[in-house]
């Protein structure tokens, strides 16, 4: 089988033979039909920012049942888009999320929320990403671009990216995830308890309670369905 080269025009599922037949390979992505290999990573514009994002959604997973938080992780999209995002956010299929896990175990469809730390990829992430996950329905996308000392947060709506700008405070808010607020300036000089102390106060937010209960009600309904179909 051939290898996976940086620019082959590949499908899905020849990019997956491919991938998976090179398990030296720990990082690779179909994105609109092309194959792209980024570099190593360097520890302080990537690394590092990772781990804050990362400490971050997993806080909020902790407090928010039906919610998962997965990194660095293979999701399968569409035929020319099997991409490798740094972080996403989902709500897991007992509770109605729009990806599940397939019989291998990667990701299949769109989770809610999609996060990518761009250091050397600022323009892939930016273009060809940015609509593949506009056009496979990911509702909100962030792209923290480390060597810009930017952060961008993409909510869709009526089928476009919209910017979502930080108020007066600097926060930013997830529509989807009630409760996920990021405090934009302590994140870009990368004061991870700055950044959580805000987390936790959306964690104790009446919305973010009532997502946890809508949530679980999800998970119950899905259940007595299931039930009434067994019976």
């Amino acid at each position: 089988m051939e290898p996976l080269e940086n620019g082959d025009r590949l499908t899905a599922p020849e990019f997956m033979r491919r991938y998976e037949a090179m398990p030296h390979v720990k990082k690779a992505e179909l994105i609109e039909g092309t194959v792209y290999m980024p570099p190593p990573v360097r520890a302080d514009v990537h690394g590092r920012p990772d781990n804050l994002i990362q400490t971050w959604l997993g806080t909020y997973t902790f407090e928010t049942p039906g919610v998962e938080a997965i990194a660095n992780s293979t999701v399968k999209l569409d035929v020319d888009n099997v991409p490798q995002p740094d972080a996403v956010l989902r709500i897991v299929e007992e509770c109605g999320g729009s990806s599940r896990l397939d019989s291998e175990g990667y990701l299949v469809g769109p989770p809610e929320l999609a996060v990518e730390i761009a250091a050397s990829s600022s323009s892939i992430d930016l273009h060809e990403k940015l609509r593949a996950y506009r056009r496979n329905g990911i509702k909100e996308y962030l792209i923290w671009r480390t060597m810009q000392d930017a952060f961008d947060w993409f909510v869709l709506a009526e089928g476009n990216y919209q910017p979502q700008r930080p108020d007066a405070k600097g926060l930013c808010r997830s529509g989807t995830f009630p409760g996920l607020v990021r405090n934009v300036p302590a994140l870009l000089r990368r004061d991870g308890a700055a950044v959580l102390a805000t987390l936790h106060a959306g964690l104790k937010s009446k919305a973010h309670r009532a997502f946890v209960a809508e949530l679980a009600s999800r998970k119950s309904q899905r259940h007595s369905r299931r039930s009434g179909a067994k019976g």
